[in-house]
């Protein structure tokens, strides 16, 4: 129970296959309370019977988590009805279709910017607010999603990878910013599982027949692993790790082909 007592927030749940998802379950097996936030009001009803086996969850809705206004107002909510947090996992990413399925030199200005907006801005906005309002507890851990596509050209990941190497560049700053009052900052990098967000990539399925072939371990991973490797960042056990891009994808970024 390496997270017994312990307030975790999740942001950006979307269903029983998302990695959010397995994150909360690792970390609810293990002890904490759960807080959630999501998109879009009509989907209240959804969340709601999604996490219903999370005993004393909450959920709360954030439509812009890259705008100052949004992230404060609902922080502030949060904060007011739970007090302060132990950690945050940031599970929130998109971009466009057509800048996921065309040639990355076709990206448009607004898809670029749309990309790393929200998925890699949005985290330094939240890390931003928690502090500014006092949100965090002593020793706060800060975990975010990122994907091997952020070092290395992937085949229909093209304006997301930019996206994702921004992410891990911020997760570095974040951890010396956040550093001085002892809290810590890392990413998880998972292996490519079947999630909503998986299915706007080009040839997805062949990307998982590869990571069977090629991974030192000759399998793919799941929600459940990736969530455990992120419940053990959100404990006490990591906290000598900051700053770092901790790989749970059965070893196949250390592949040379």
């Amino acid at each position: 129970m390496i997270l017994e007592n312990k307030k975790i927030l999740i942001m950006g749940i979307r269903n029983k296959w998302s990695i959010a998802f397995g994150i909360a379950k690792a970390a609810y097996e293990n002890g904490a309370k759960l807080i959630f936030t999501y998109m879009g009001e009509d989907n209240k009803d959804k969340i709601e019977e999604l996490i219903k086996e999370f005993k004393g969850a909450k959920a709360y809705v954030c439509n812009g988590a890259s705008e100052d206004a949004v992230v404060r107002e609902t922080f502030e909510k949060i904060k007011k009805e739970n007090g302060k947090v132990d950690g945050i996992v940031h599970a929130i990413a998109h971009a466009n279709t057509e800048d996921l399925h065309n040639d990355f030199i076709y990206t448009s200005r607004e898809g670029f910017n749309h990309a790393n907006d929200v998925s890699a801005y949005s985290f330094v906005l939240v890390a931003r607010m928690a502090k500014e309002l006092d949100m965090l507890n002593e020793k706060a851990s800060l975990v975010t999603l990122t994907y091997h596509g952020s070092t290395k050209v992937l085949e229909g990941y093209n304006v997301m990878g930019v996206a994702k190497a921004a992410l891990e560049a911020s997760v570095r700053y974040l951890a010396e910013n956040l550093g001085k009052e002892d809290m810590r900052v890392n990413a998880v990098s998972a292996g490519p599982i079947k999630t909503l967000s998986a299915k706007g990539i080009k040839n997805f399925s062949s990307i998982l027949d590869v990571i069977e072939e090629k991974a030192p371990l000759h399998r793919n991973v799941t929600i459940e692993q990736v969530g455990n490797v992120a419940t053990f960042l959100l404990s006490s056990m990591s906290d000598a790790i900051t700053g770092q891009v901790i790989y749970a994808d059965s070893g196949y970024n250390i592949m040379g082909i």
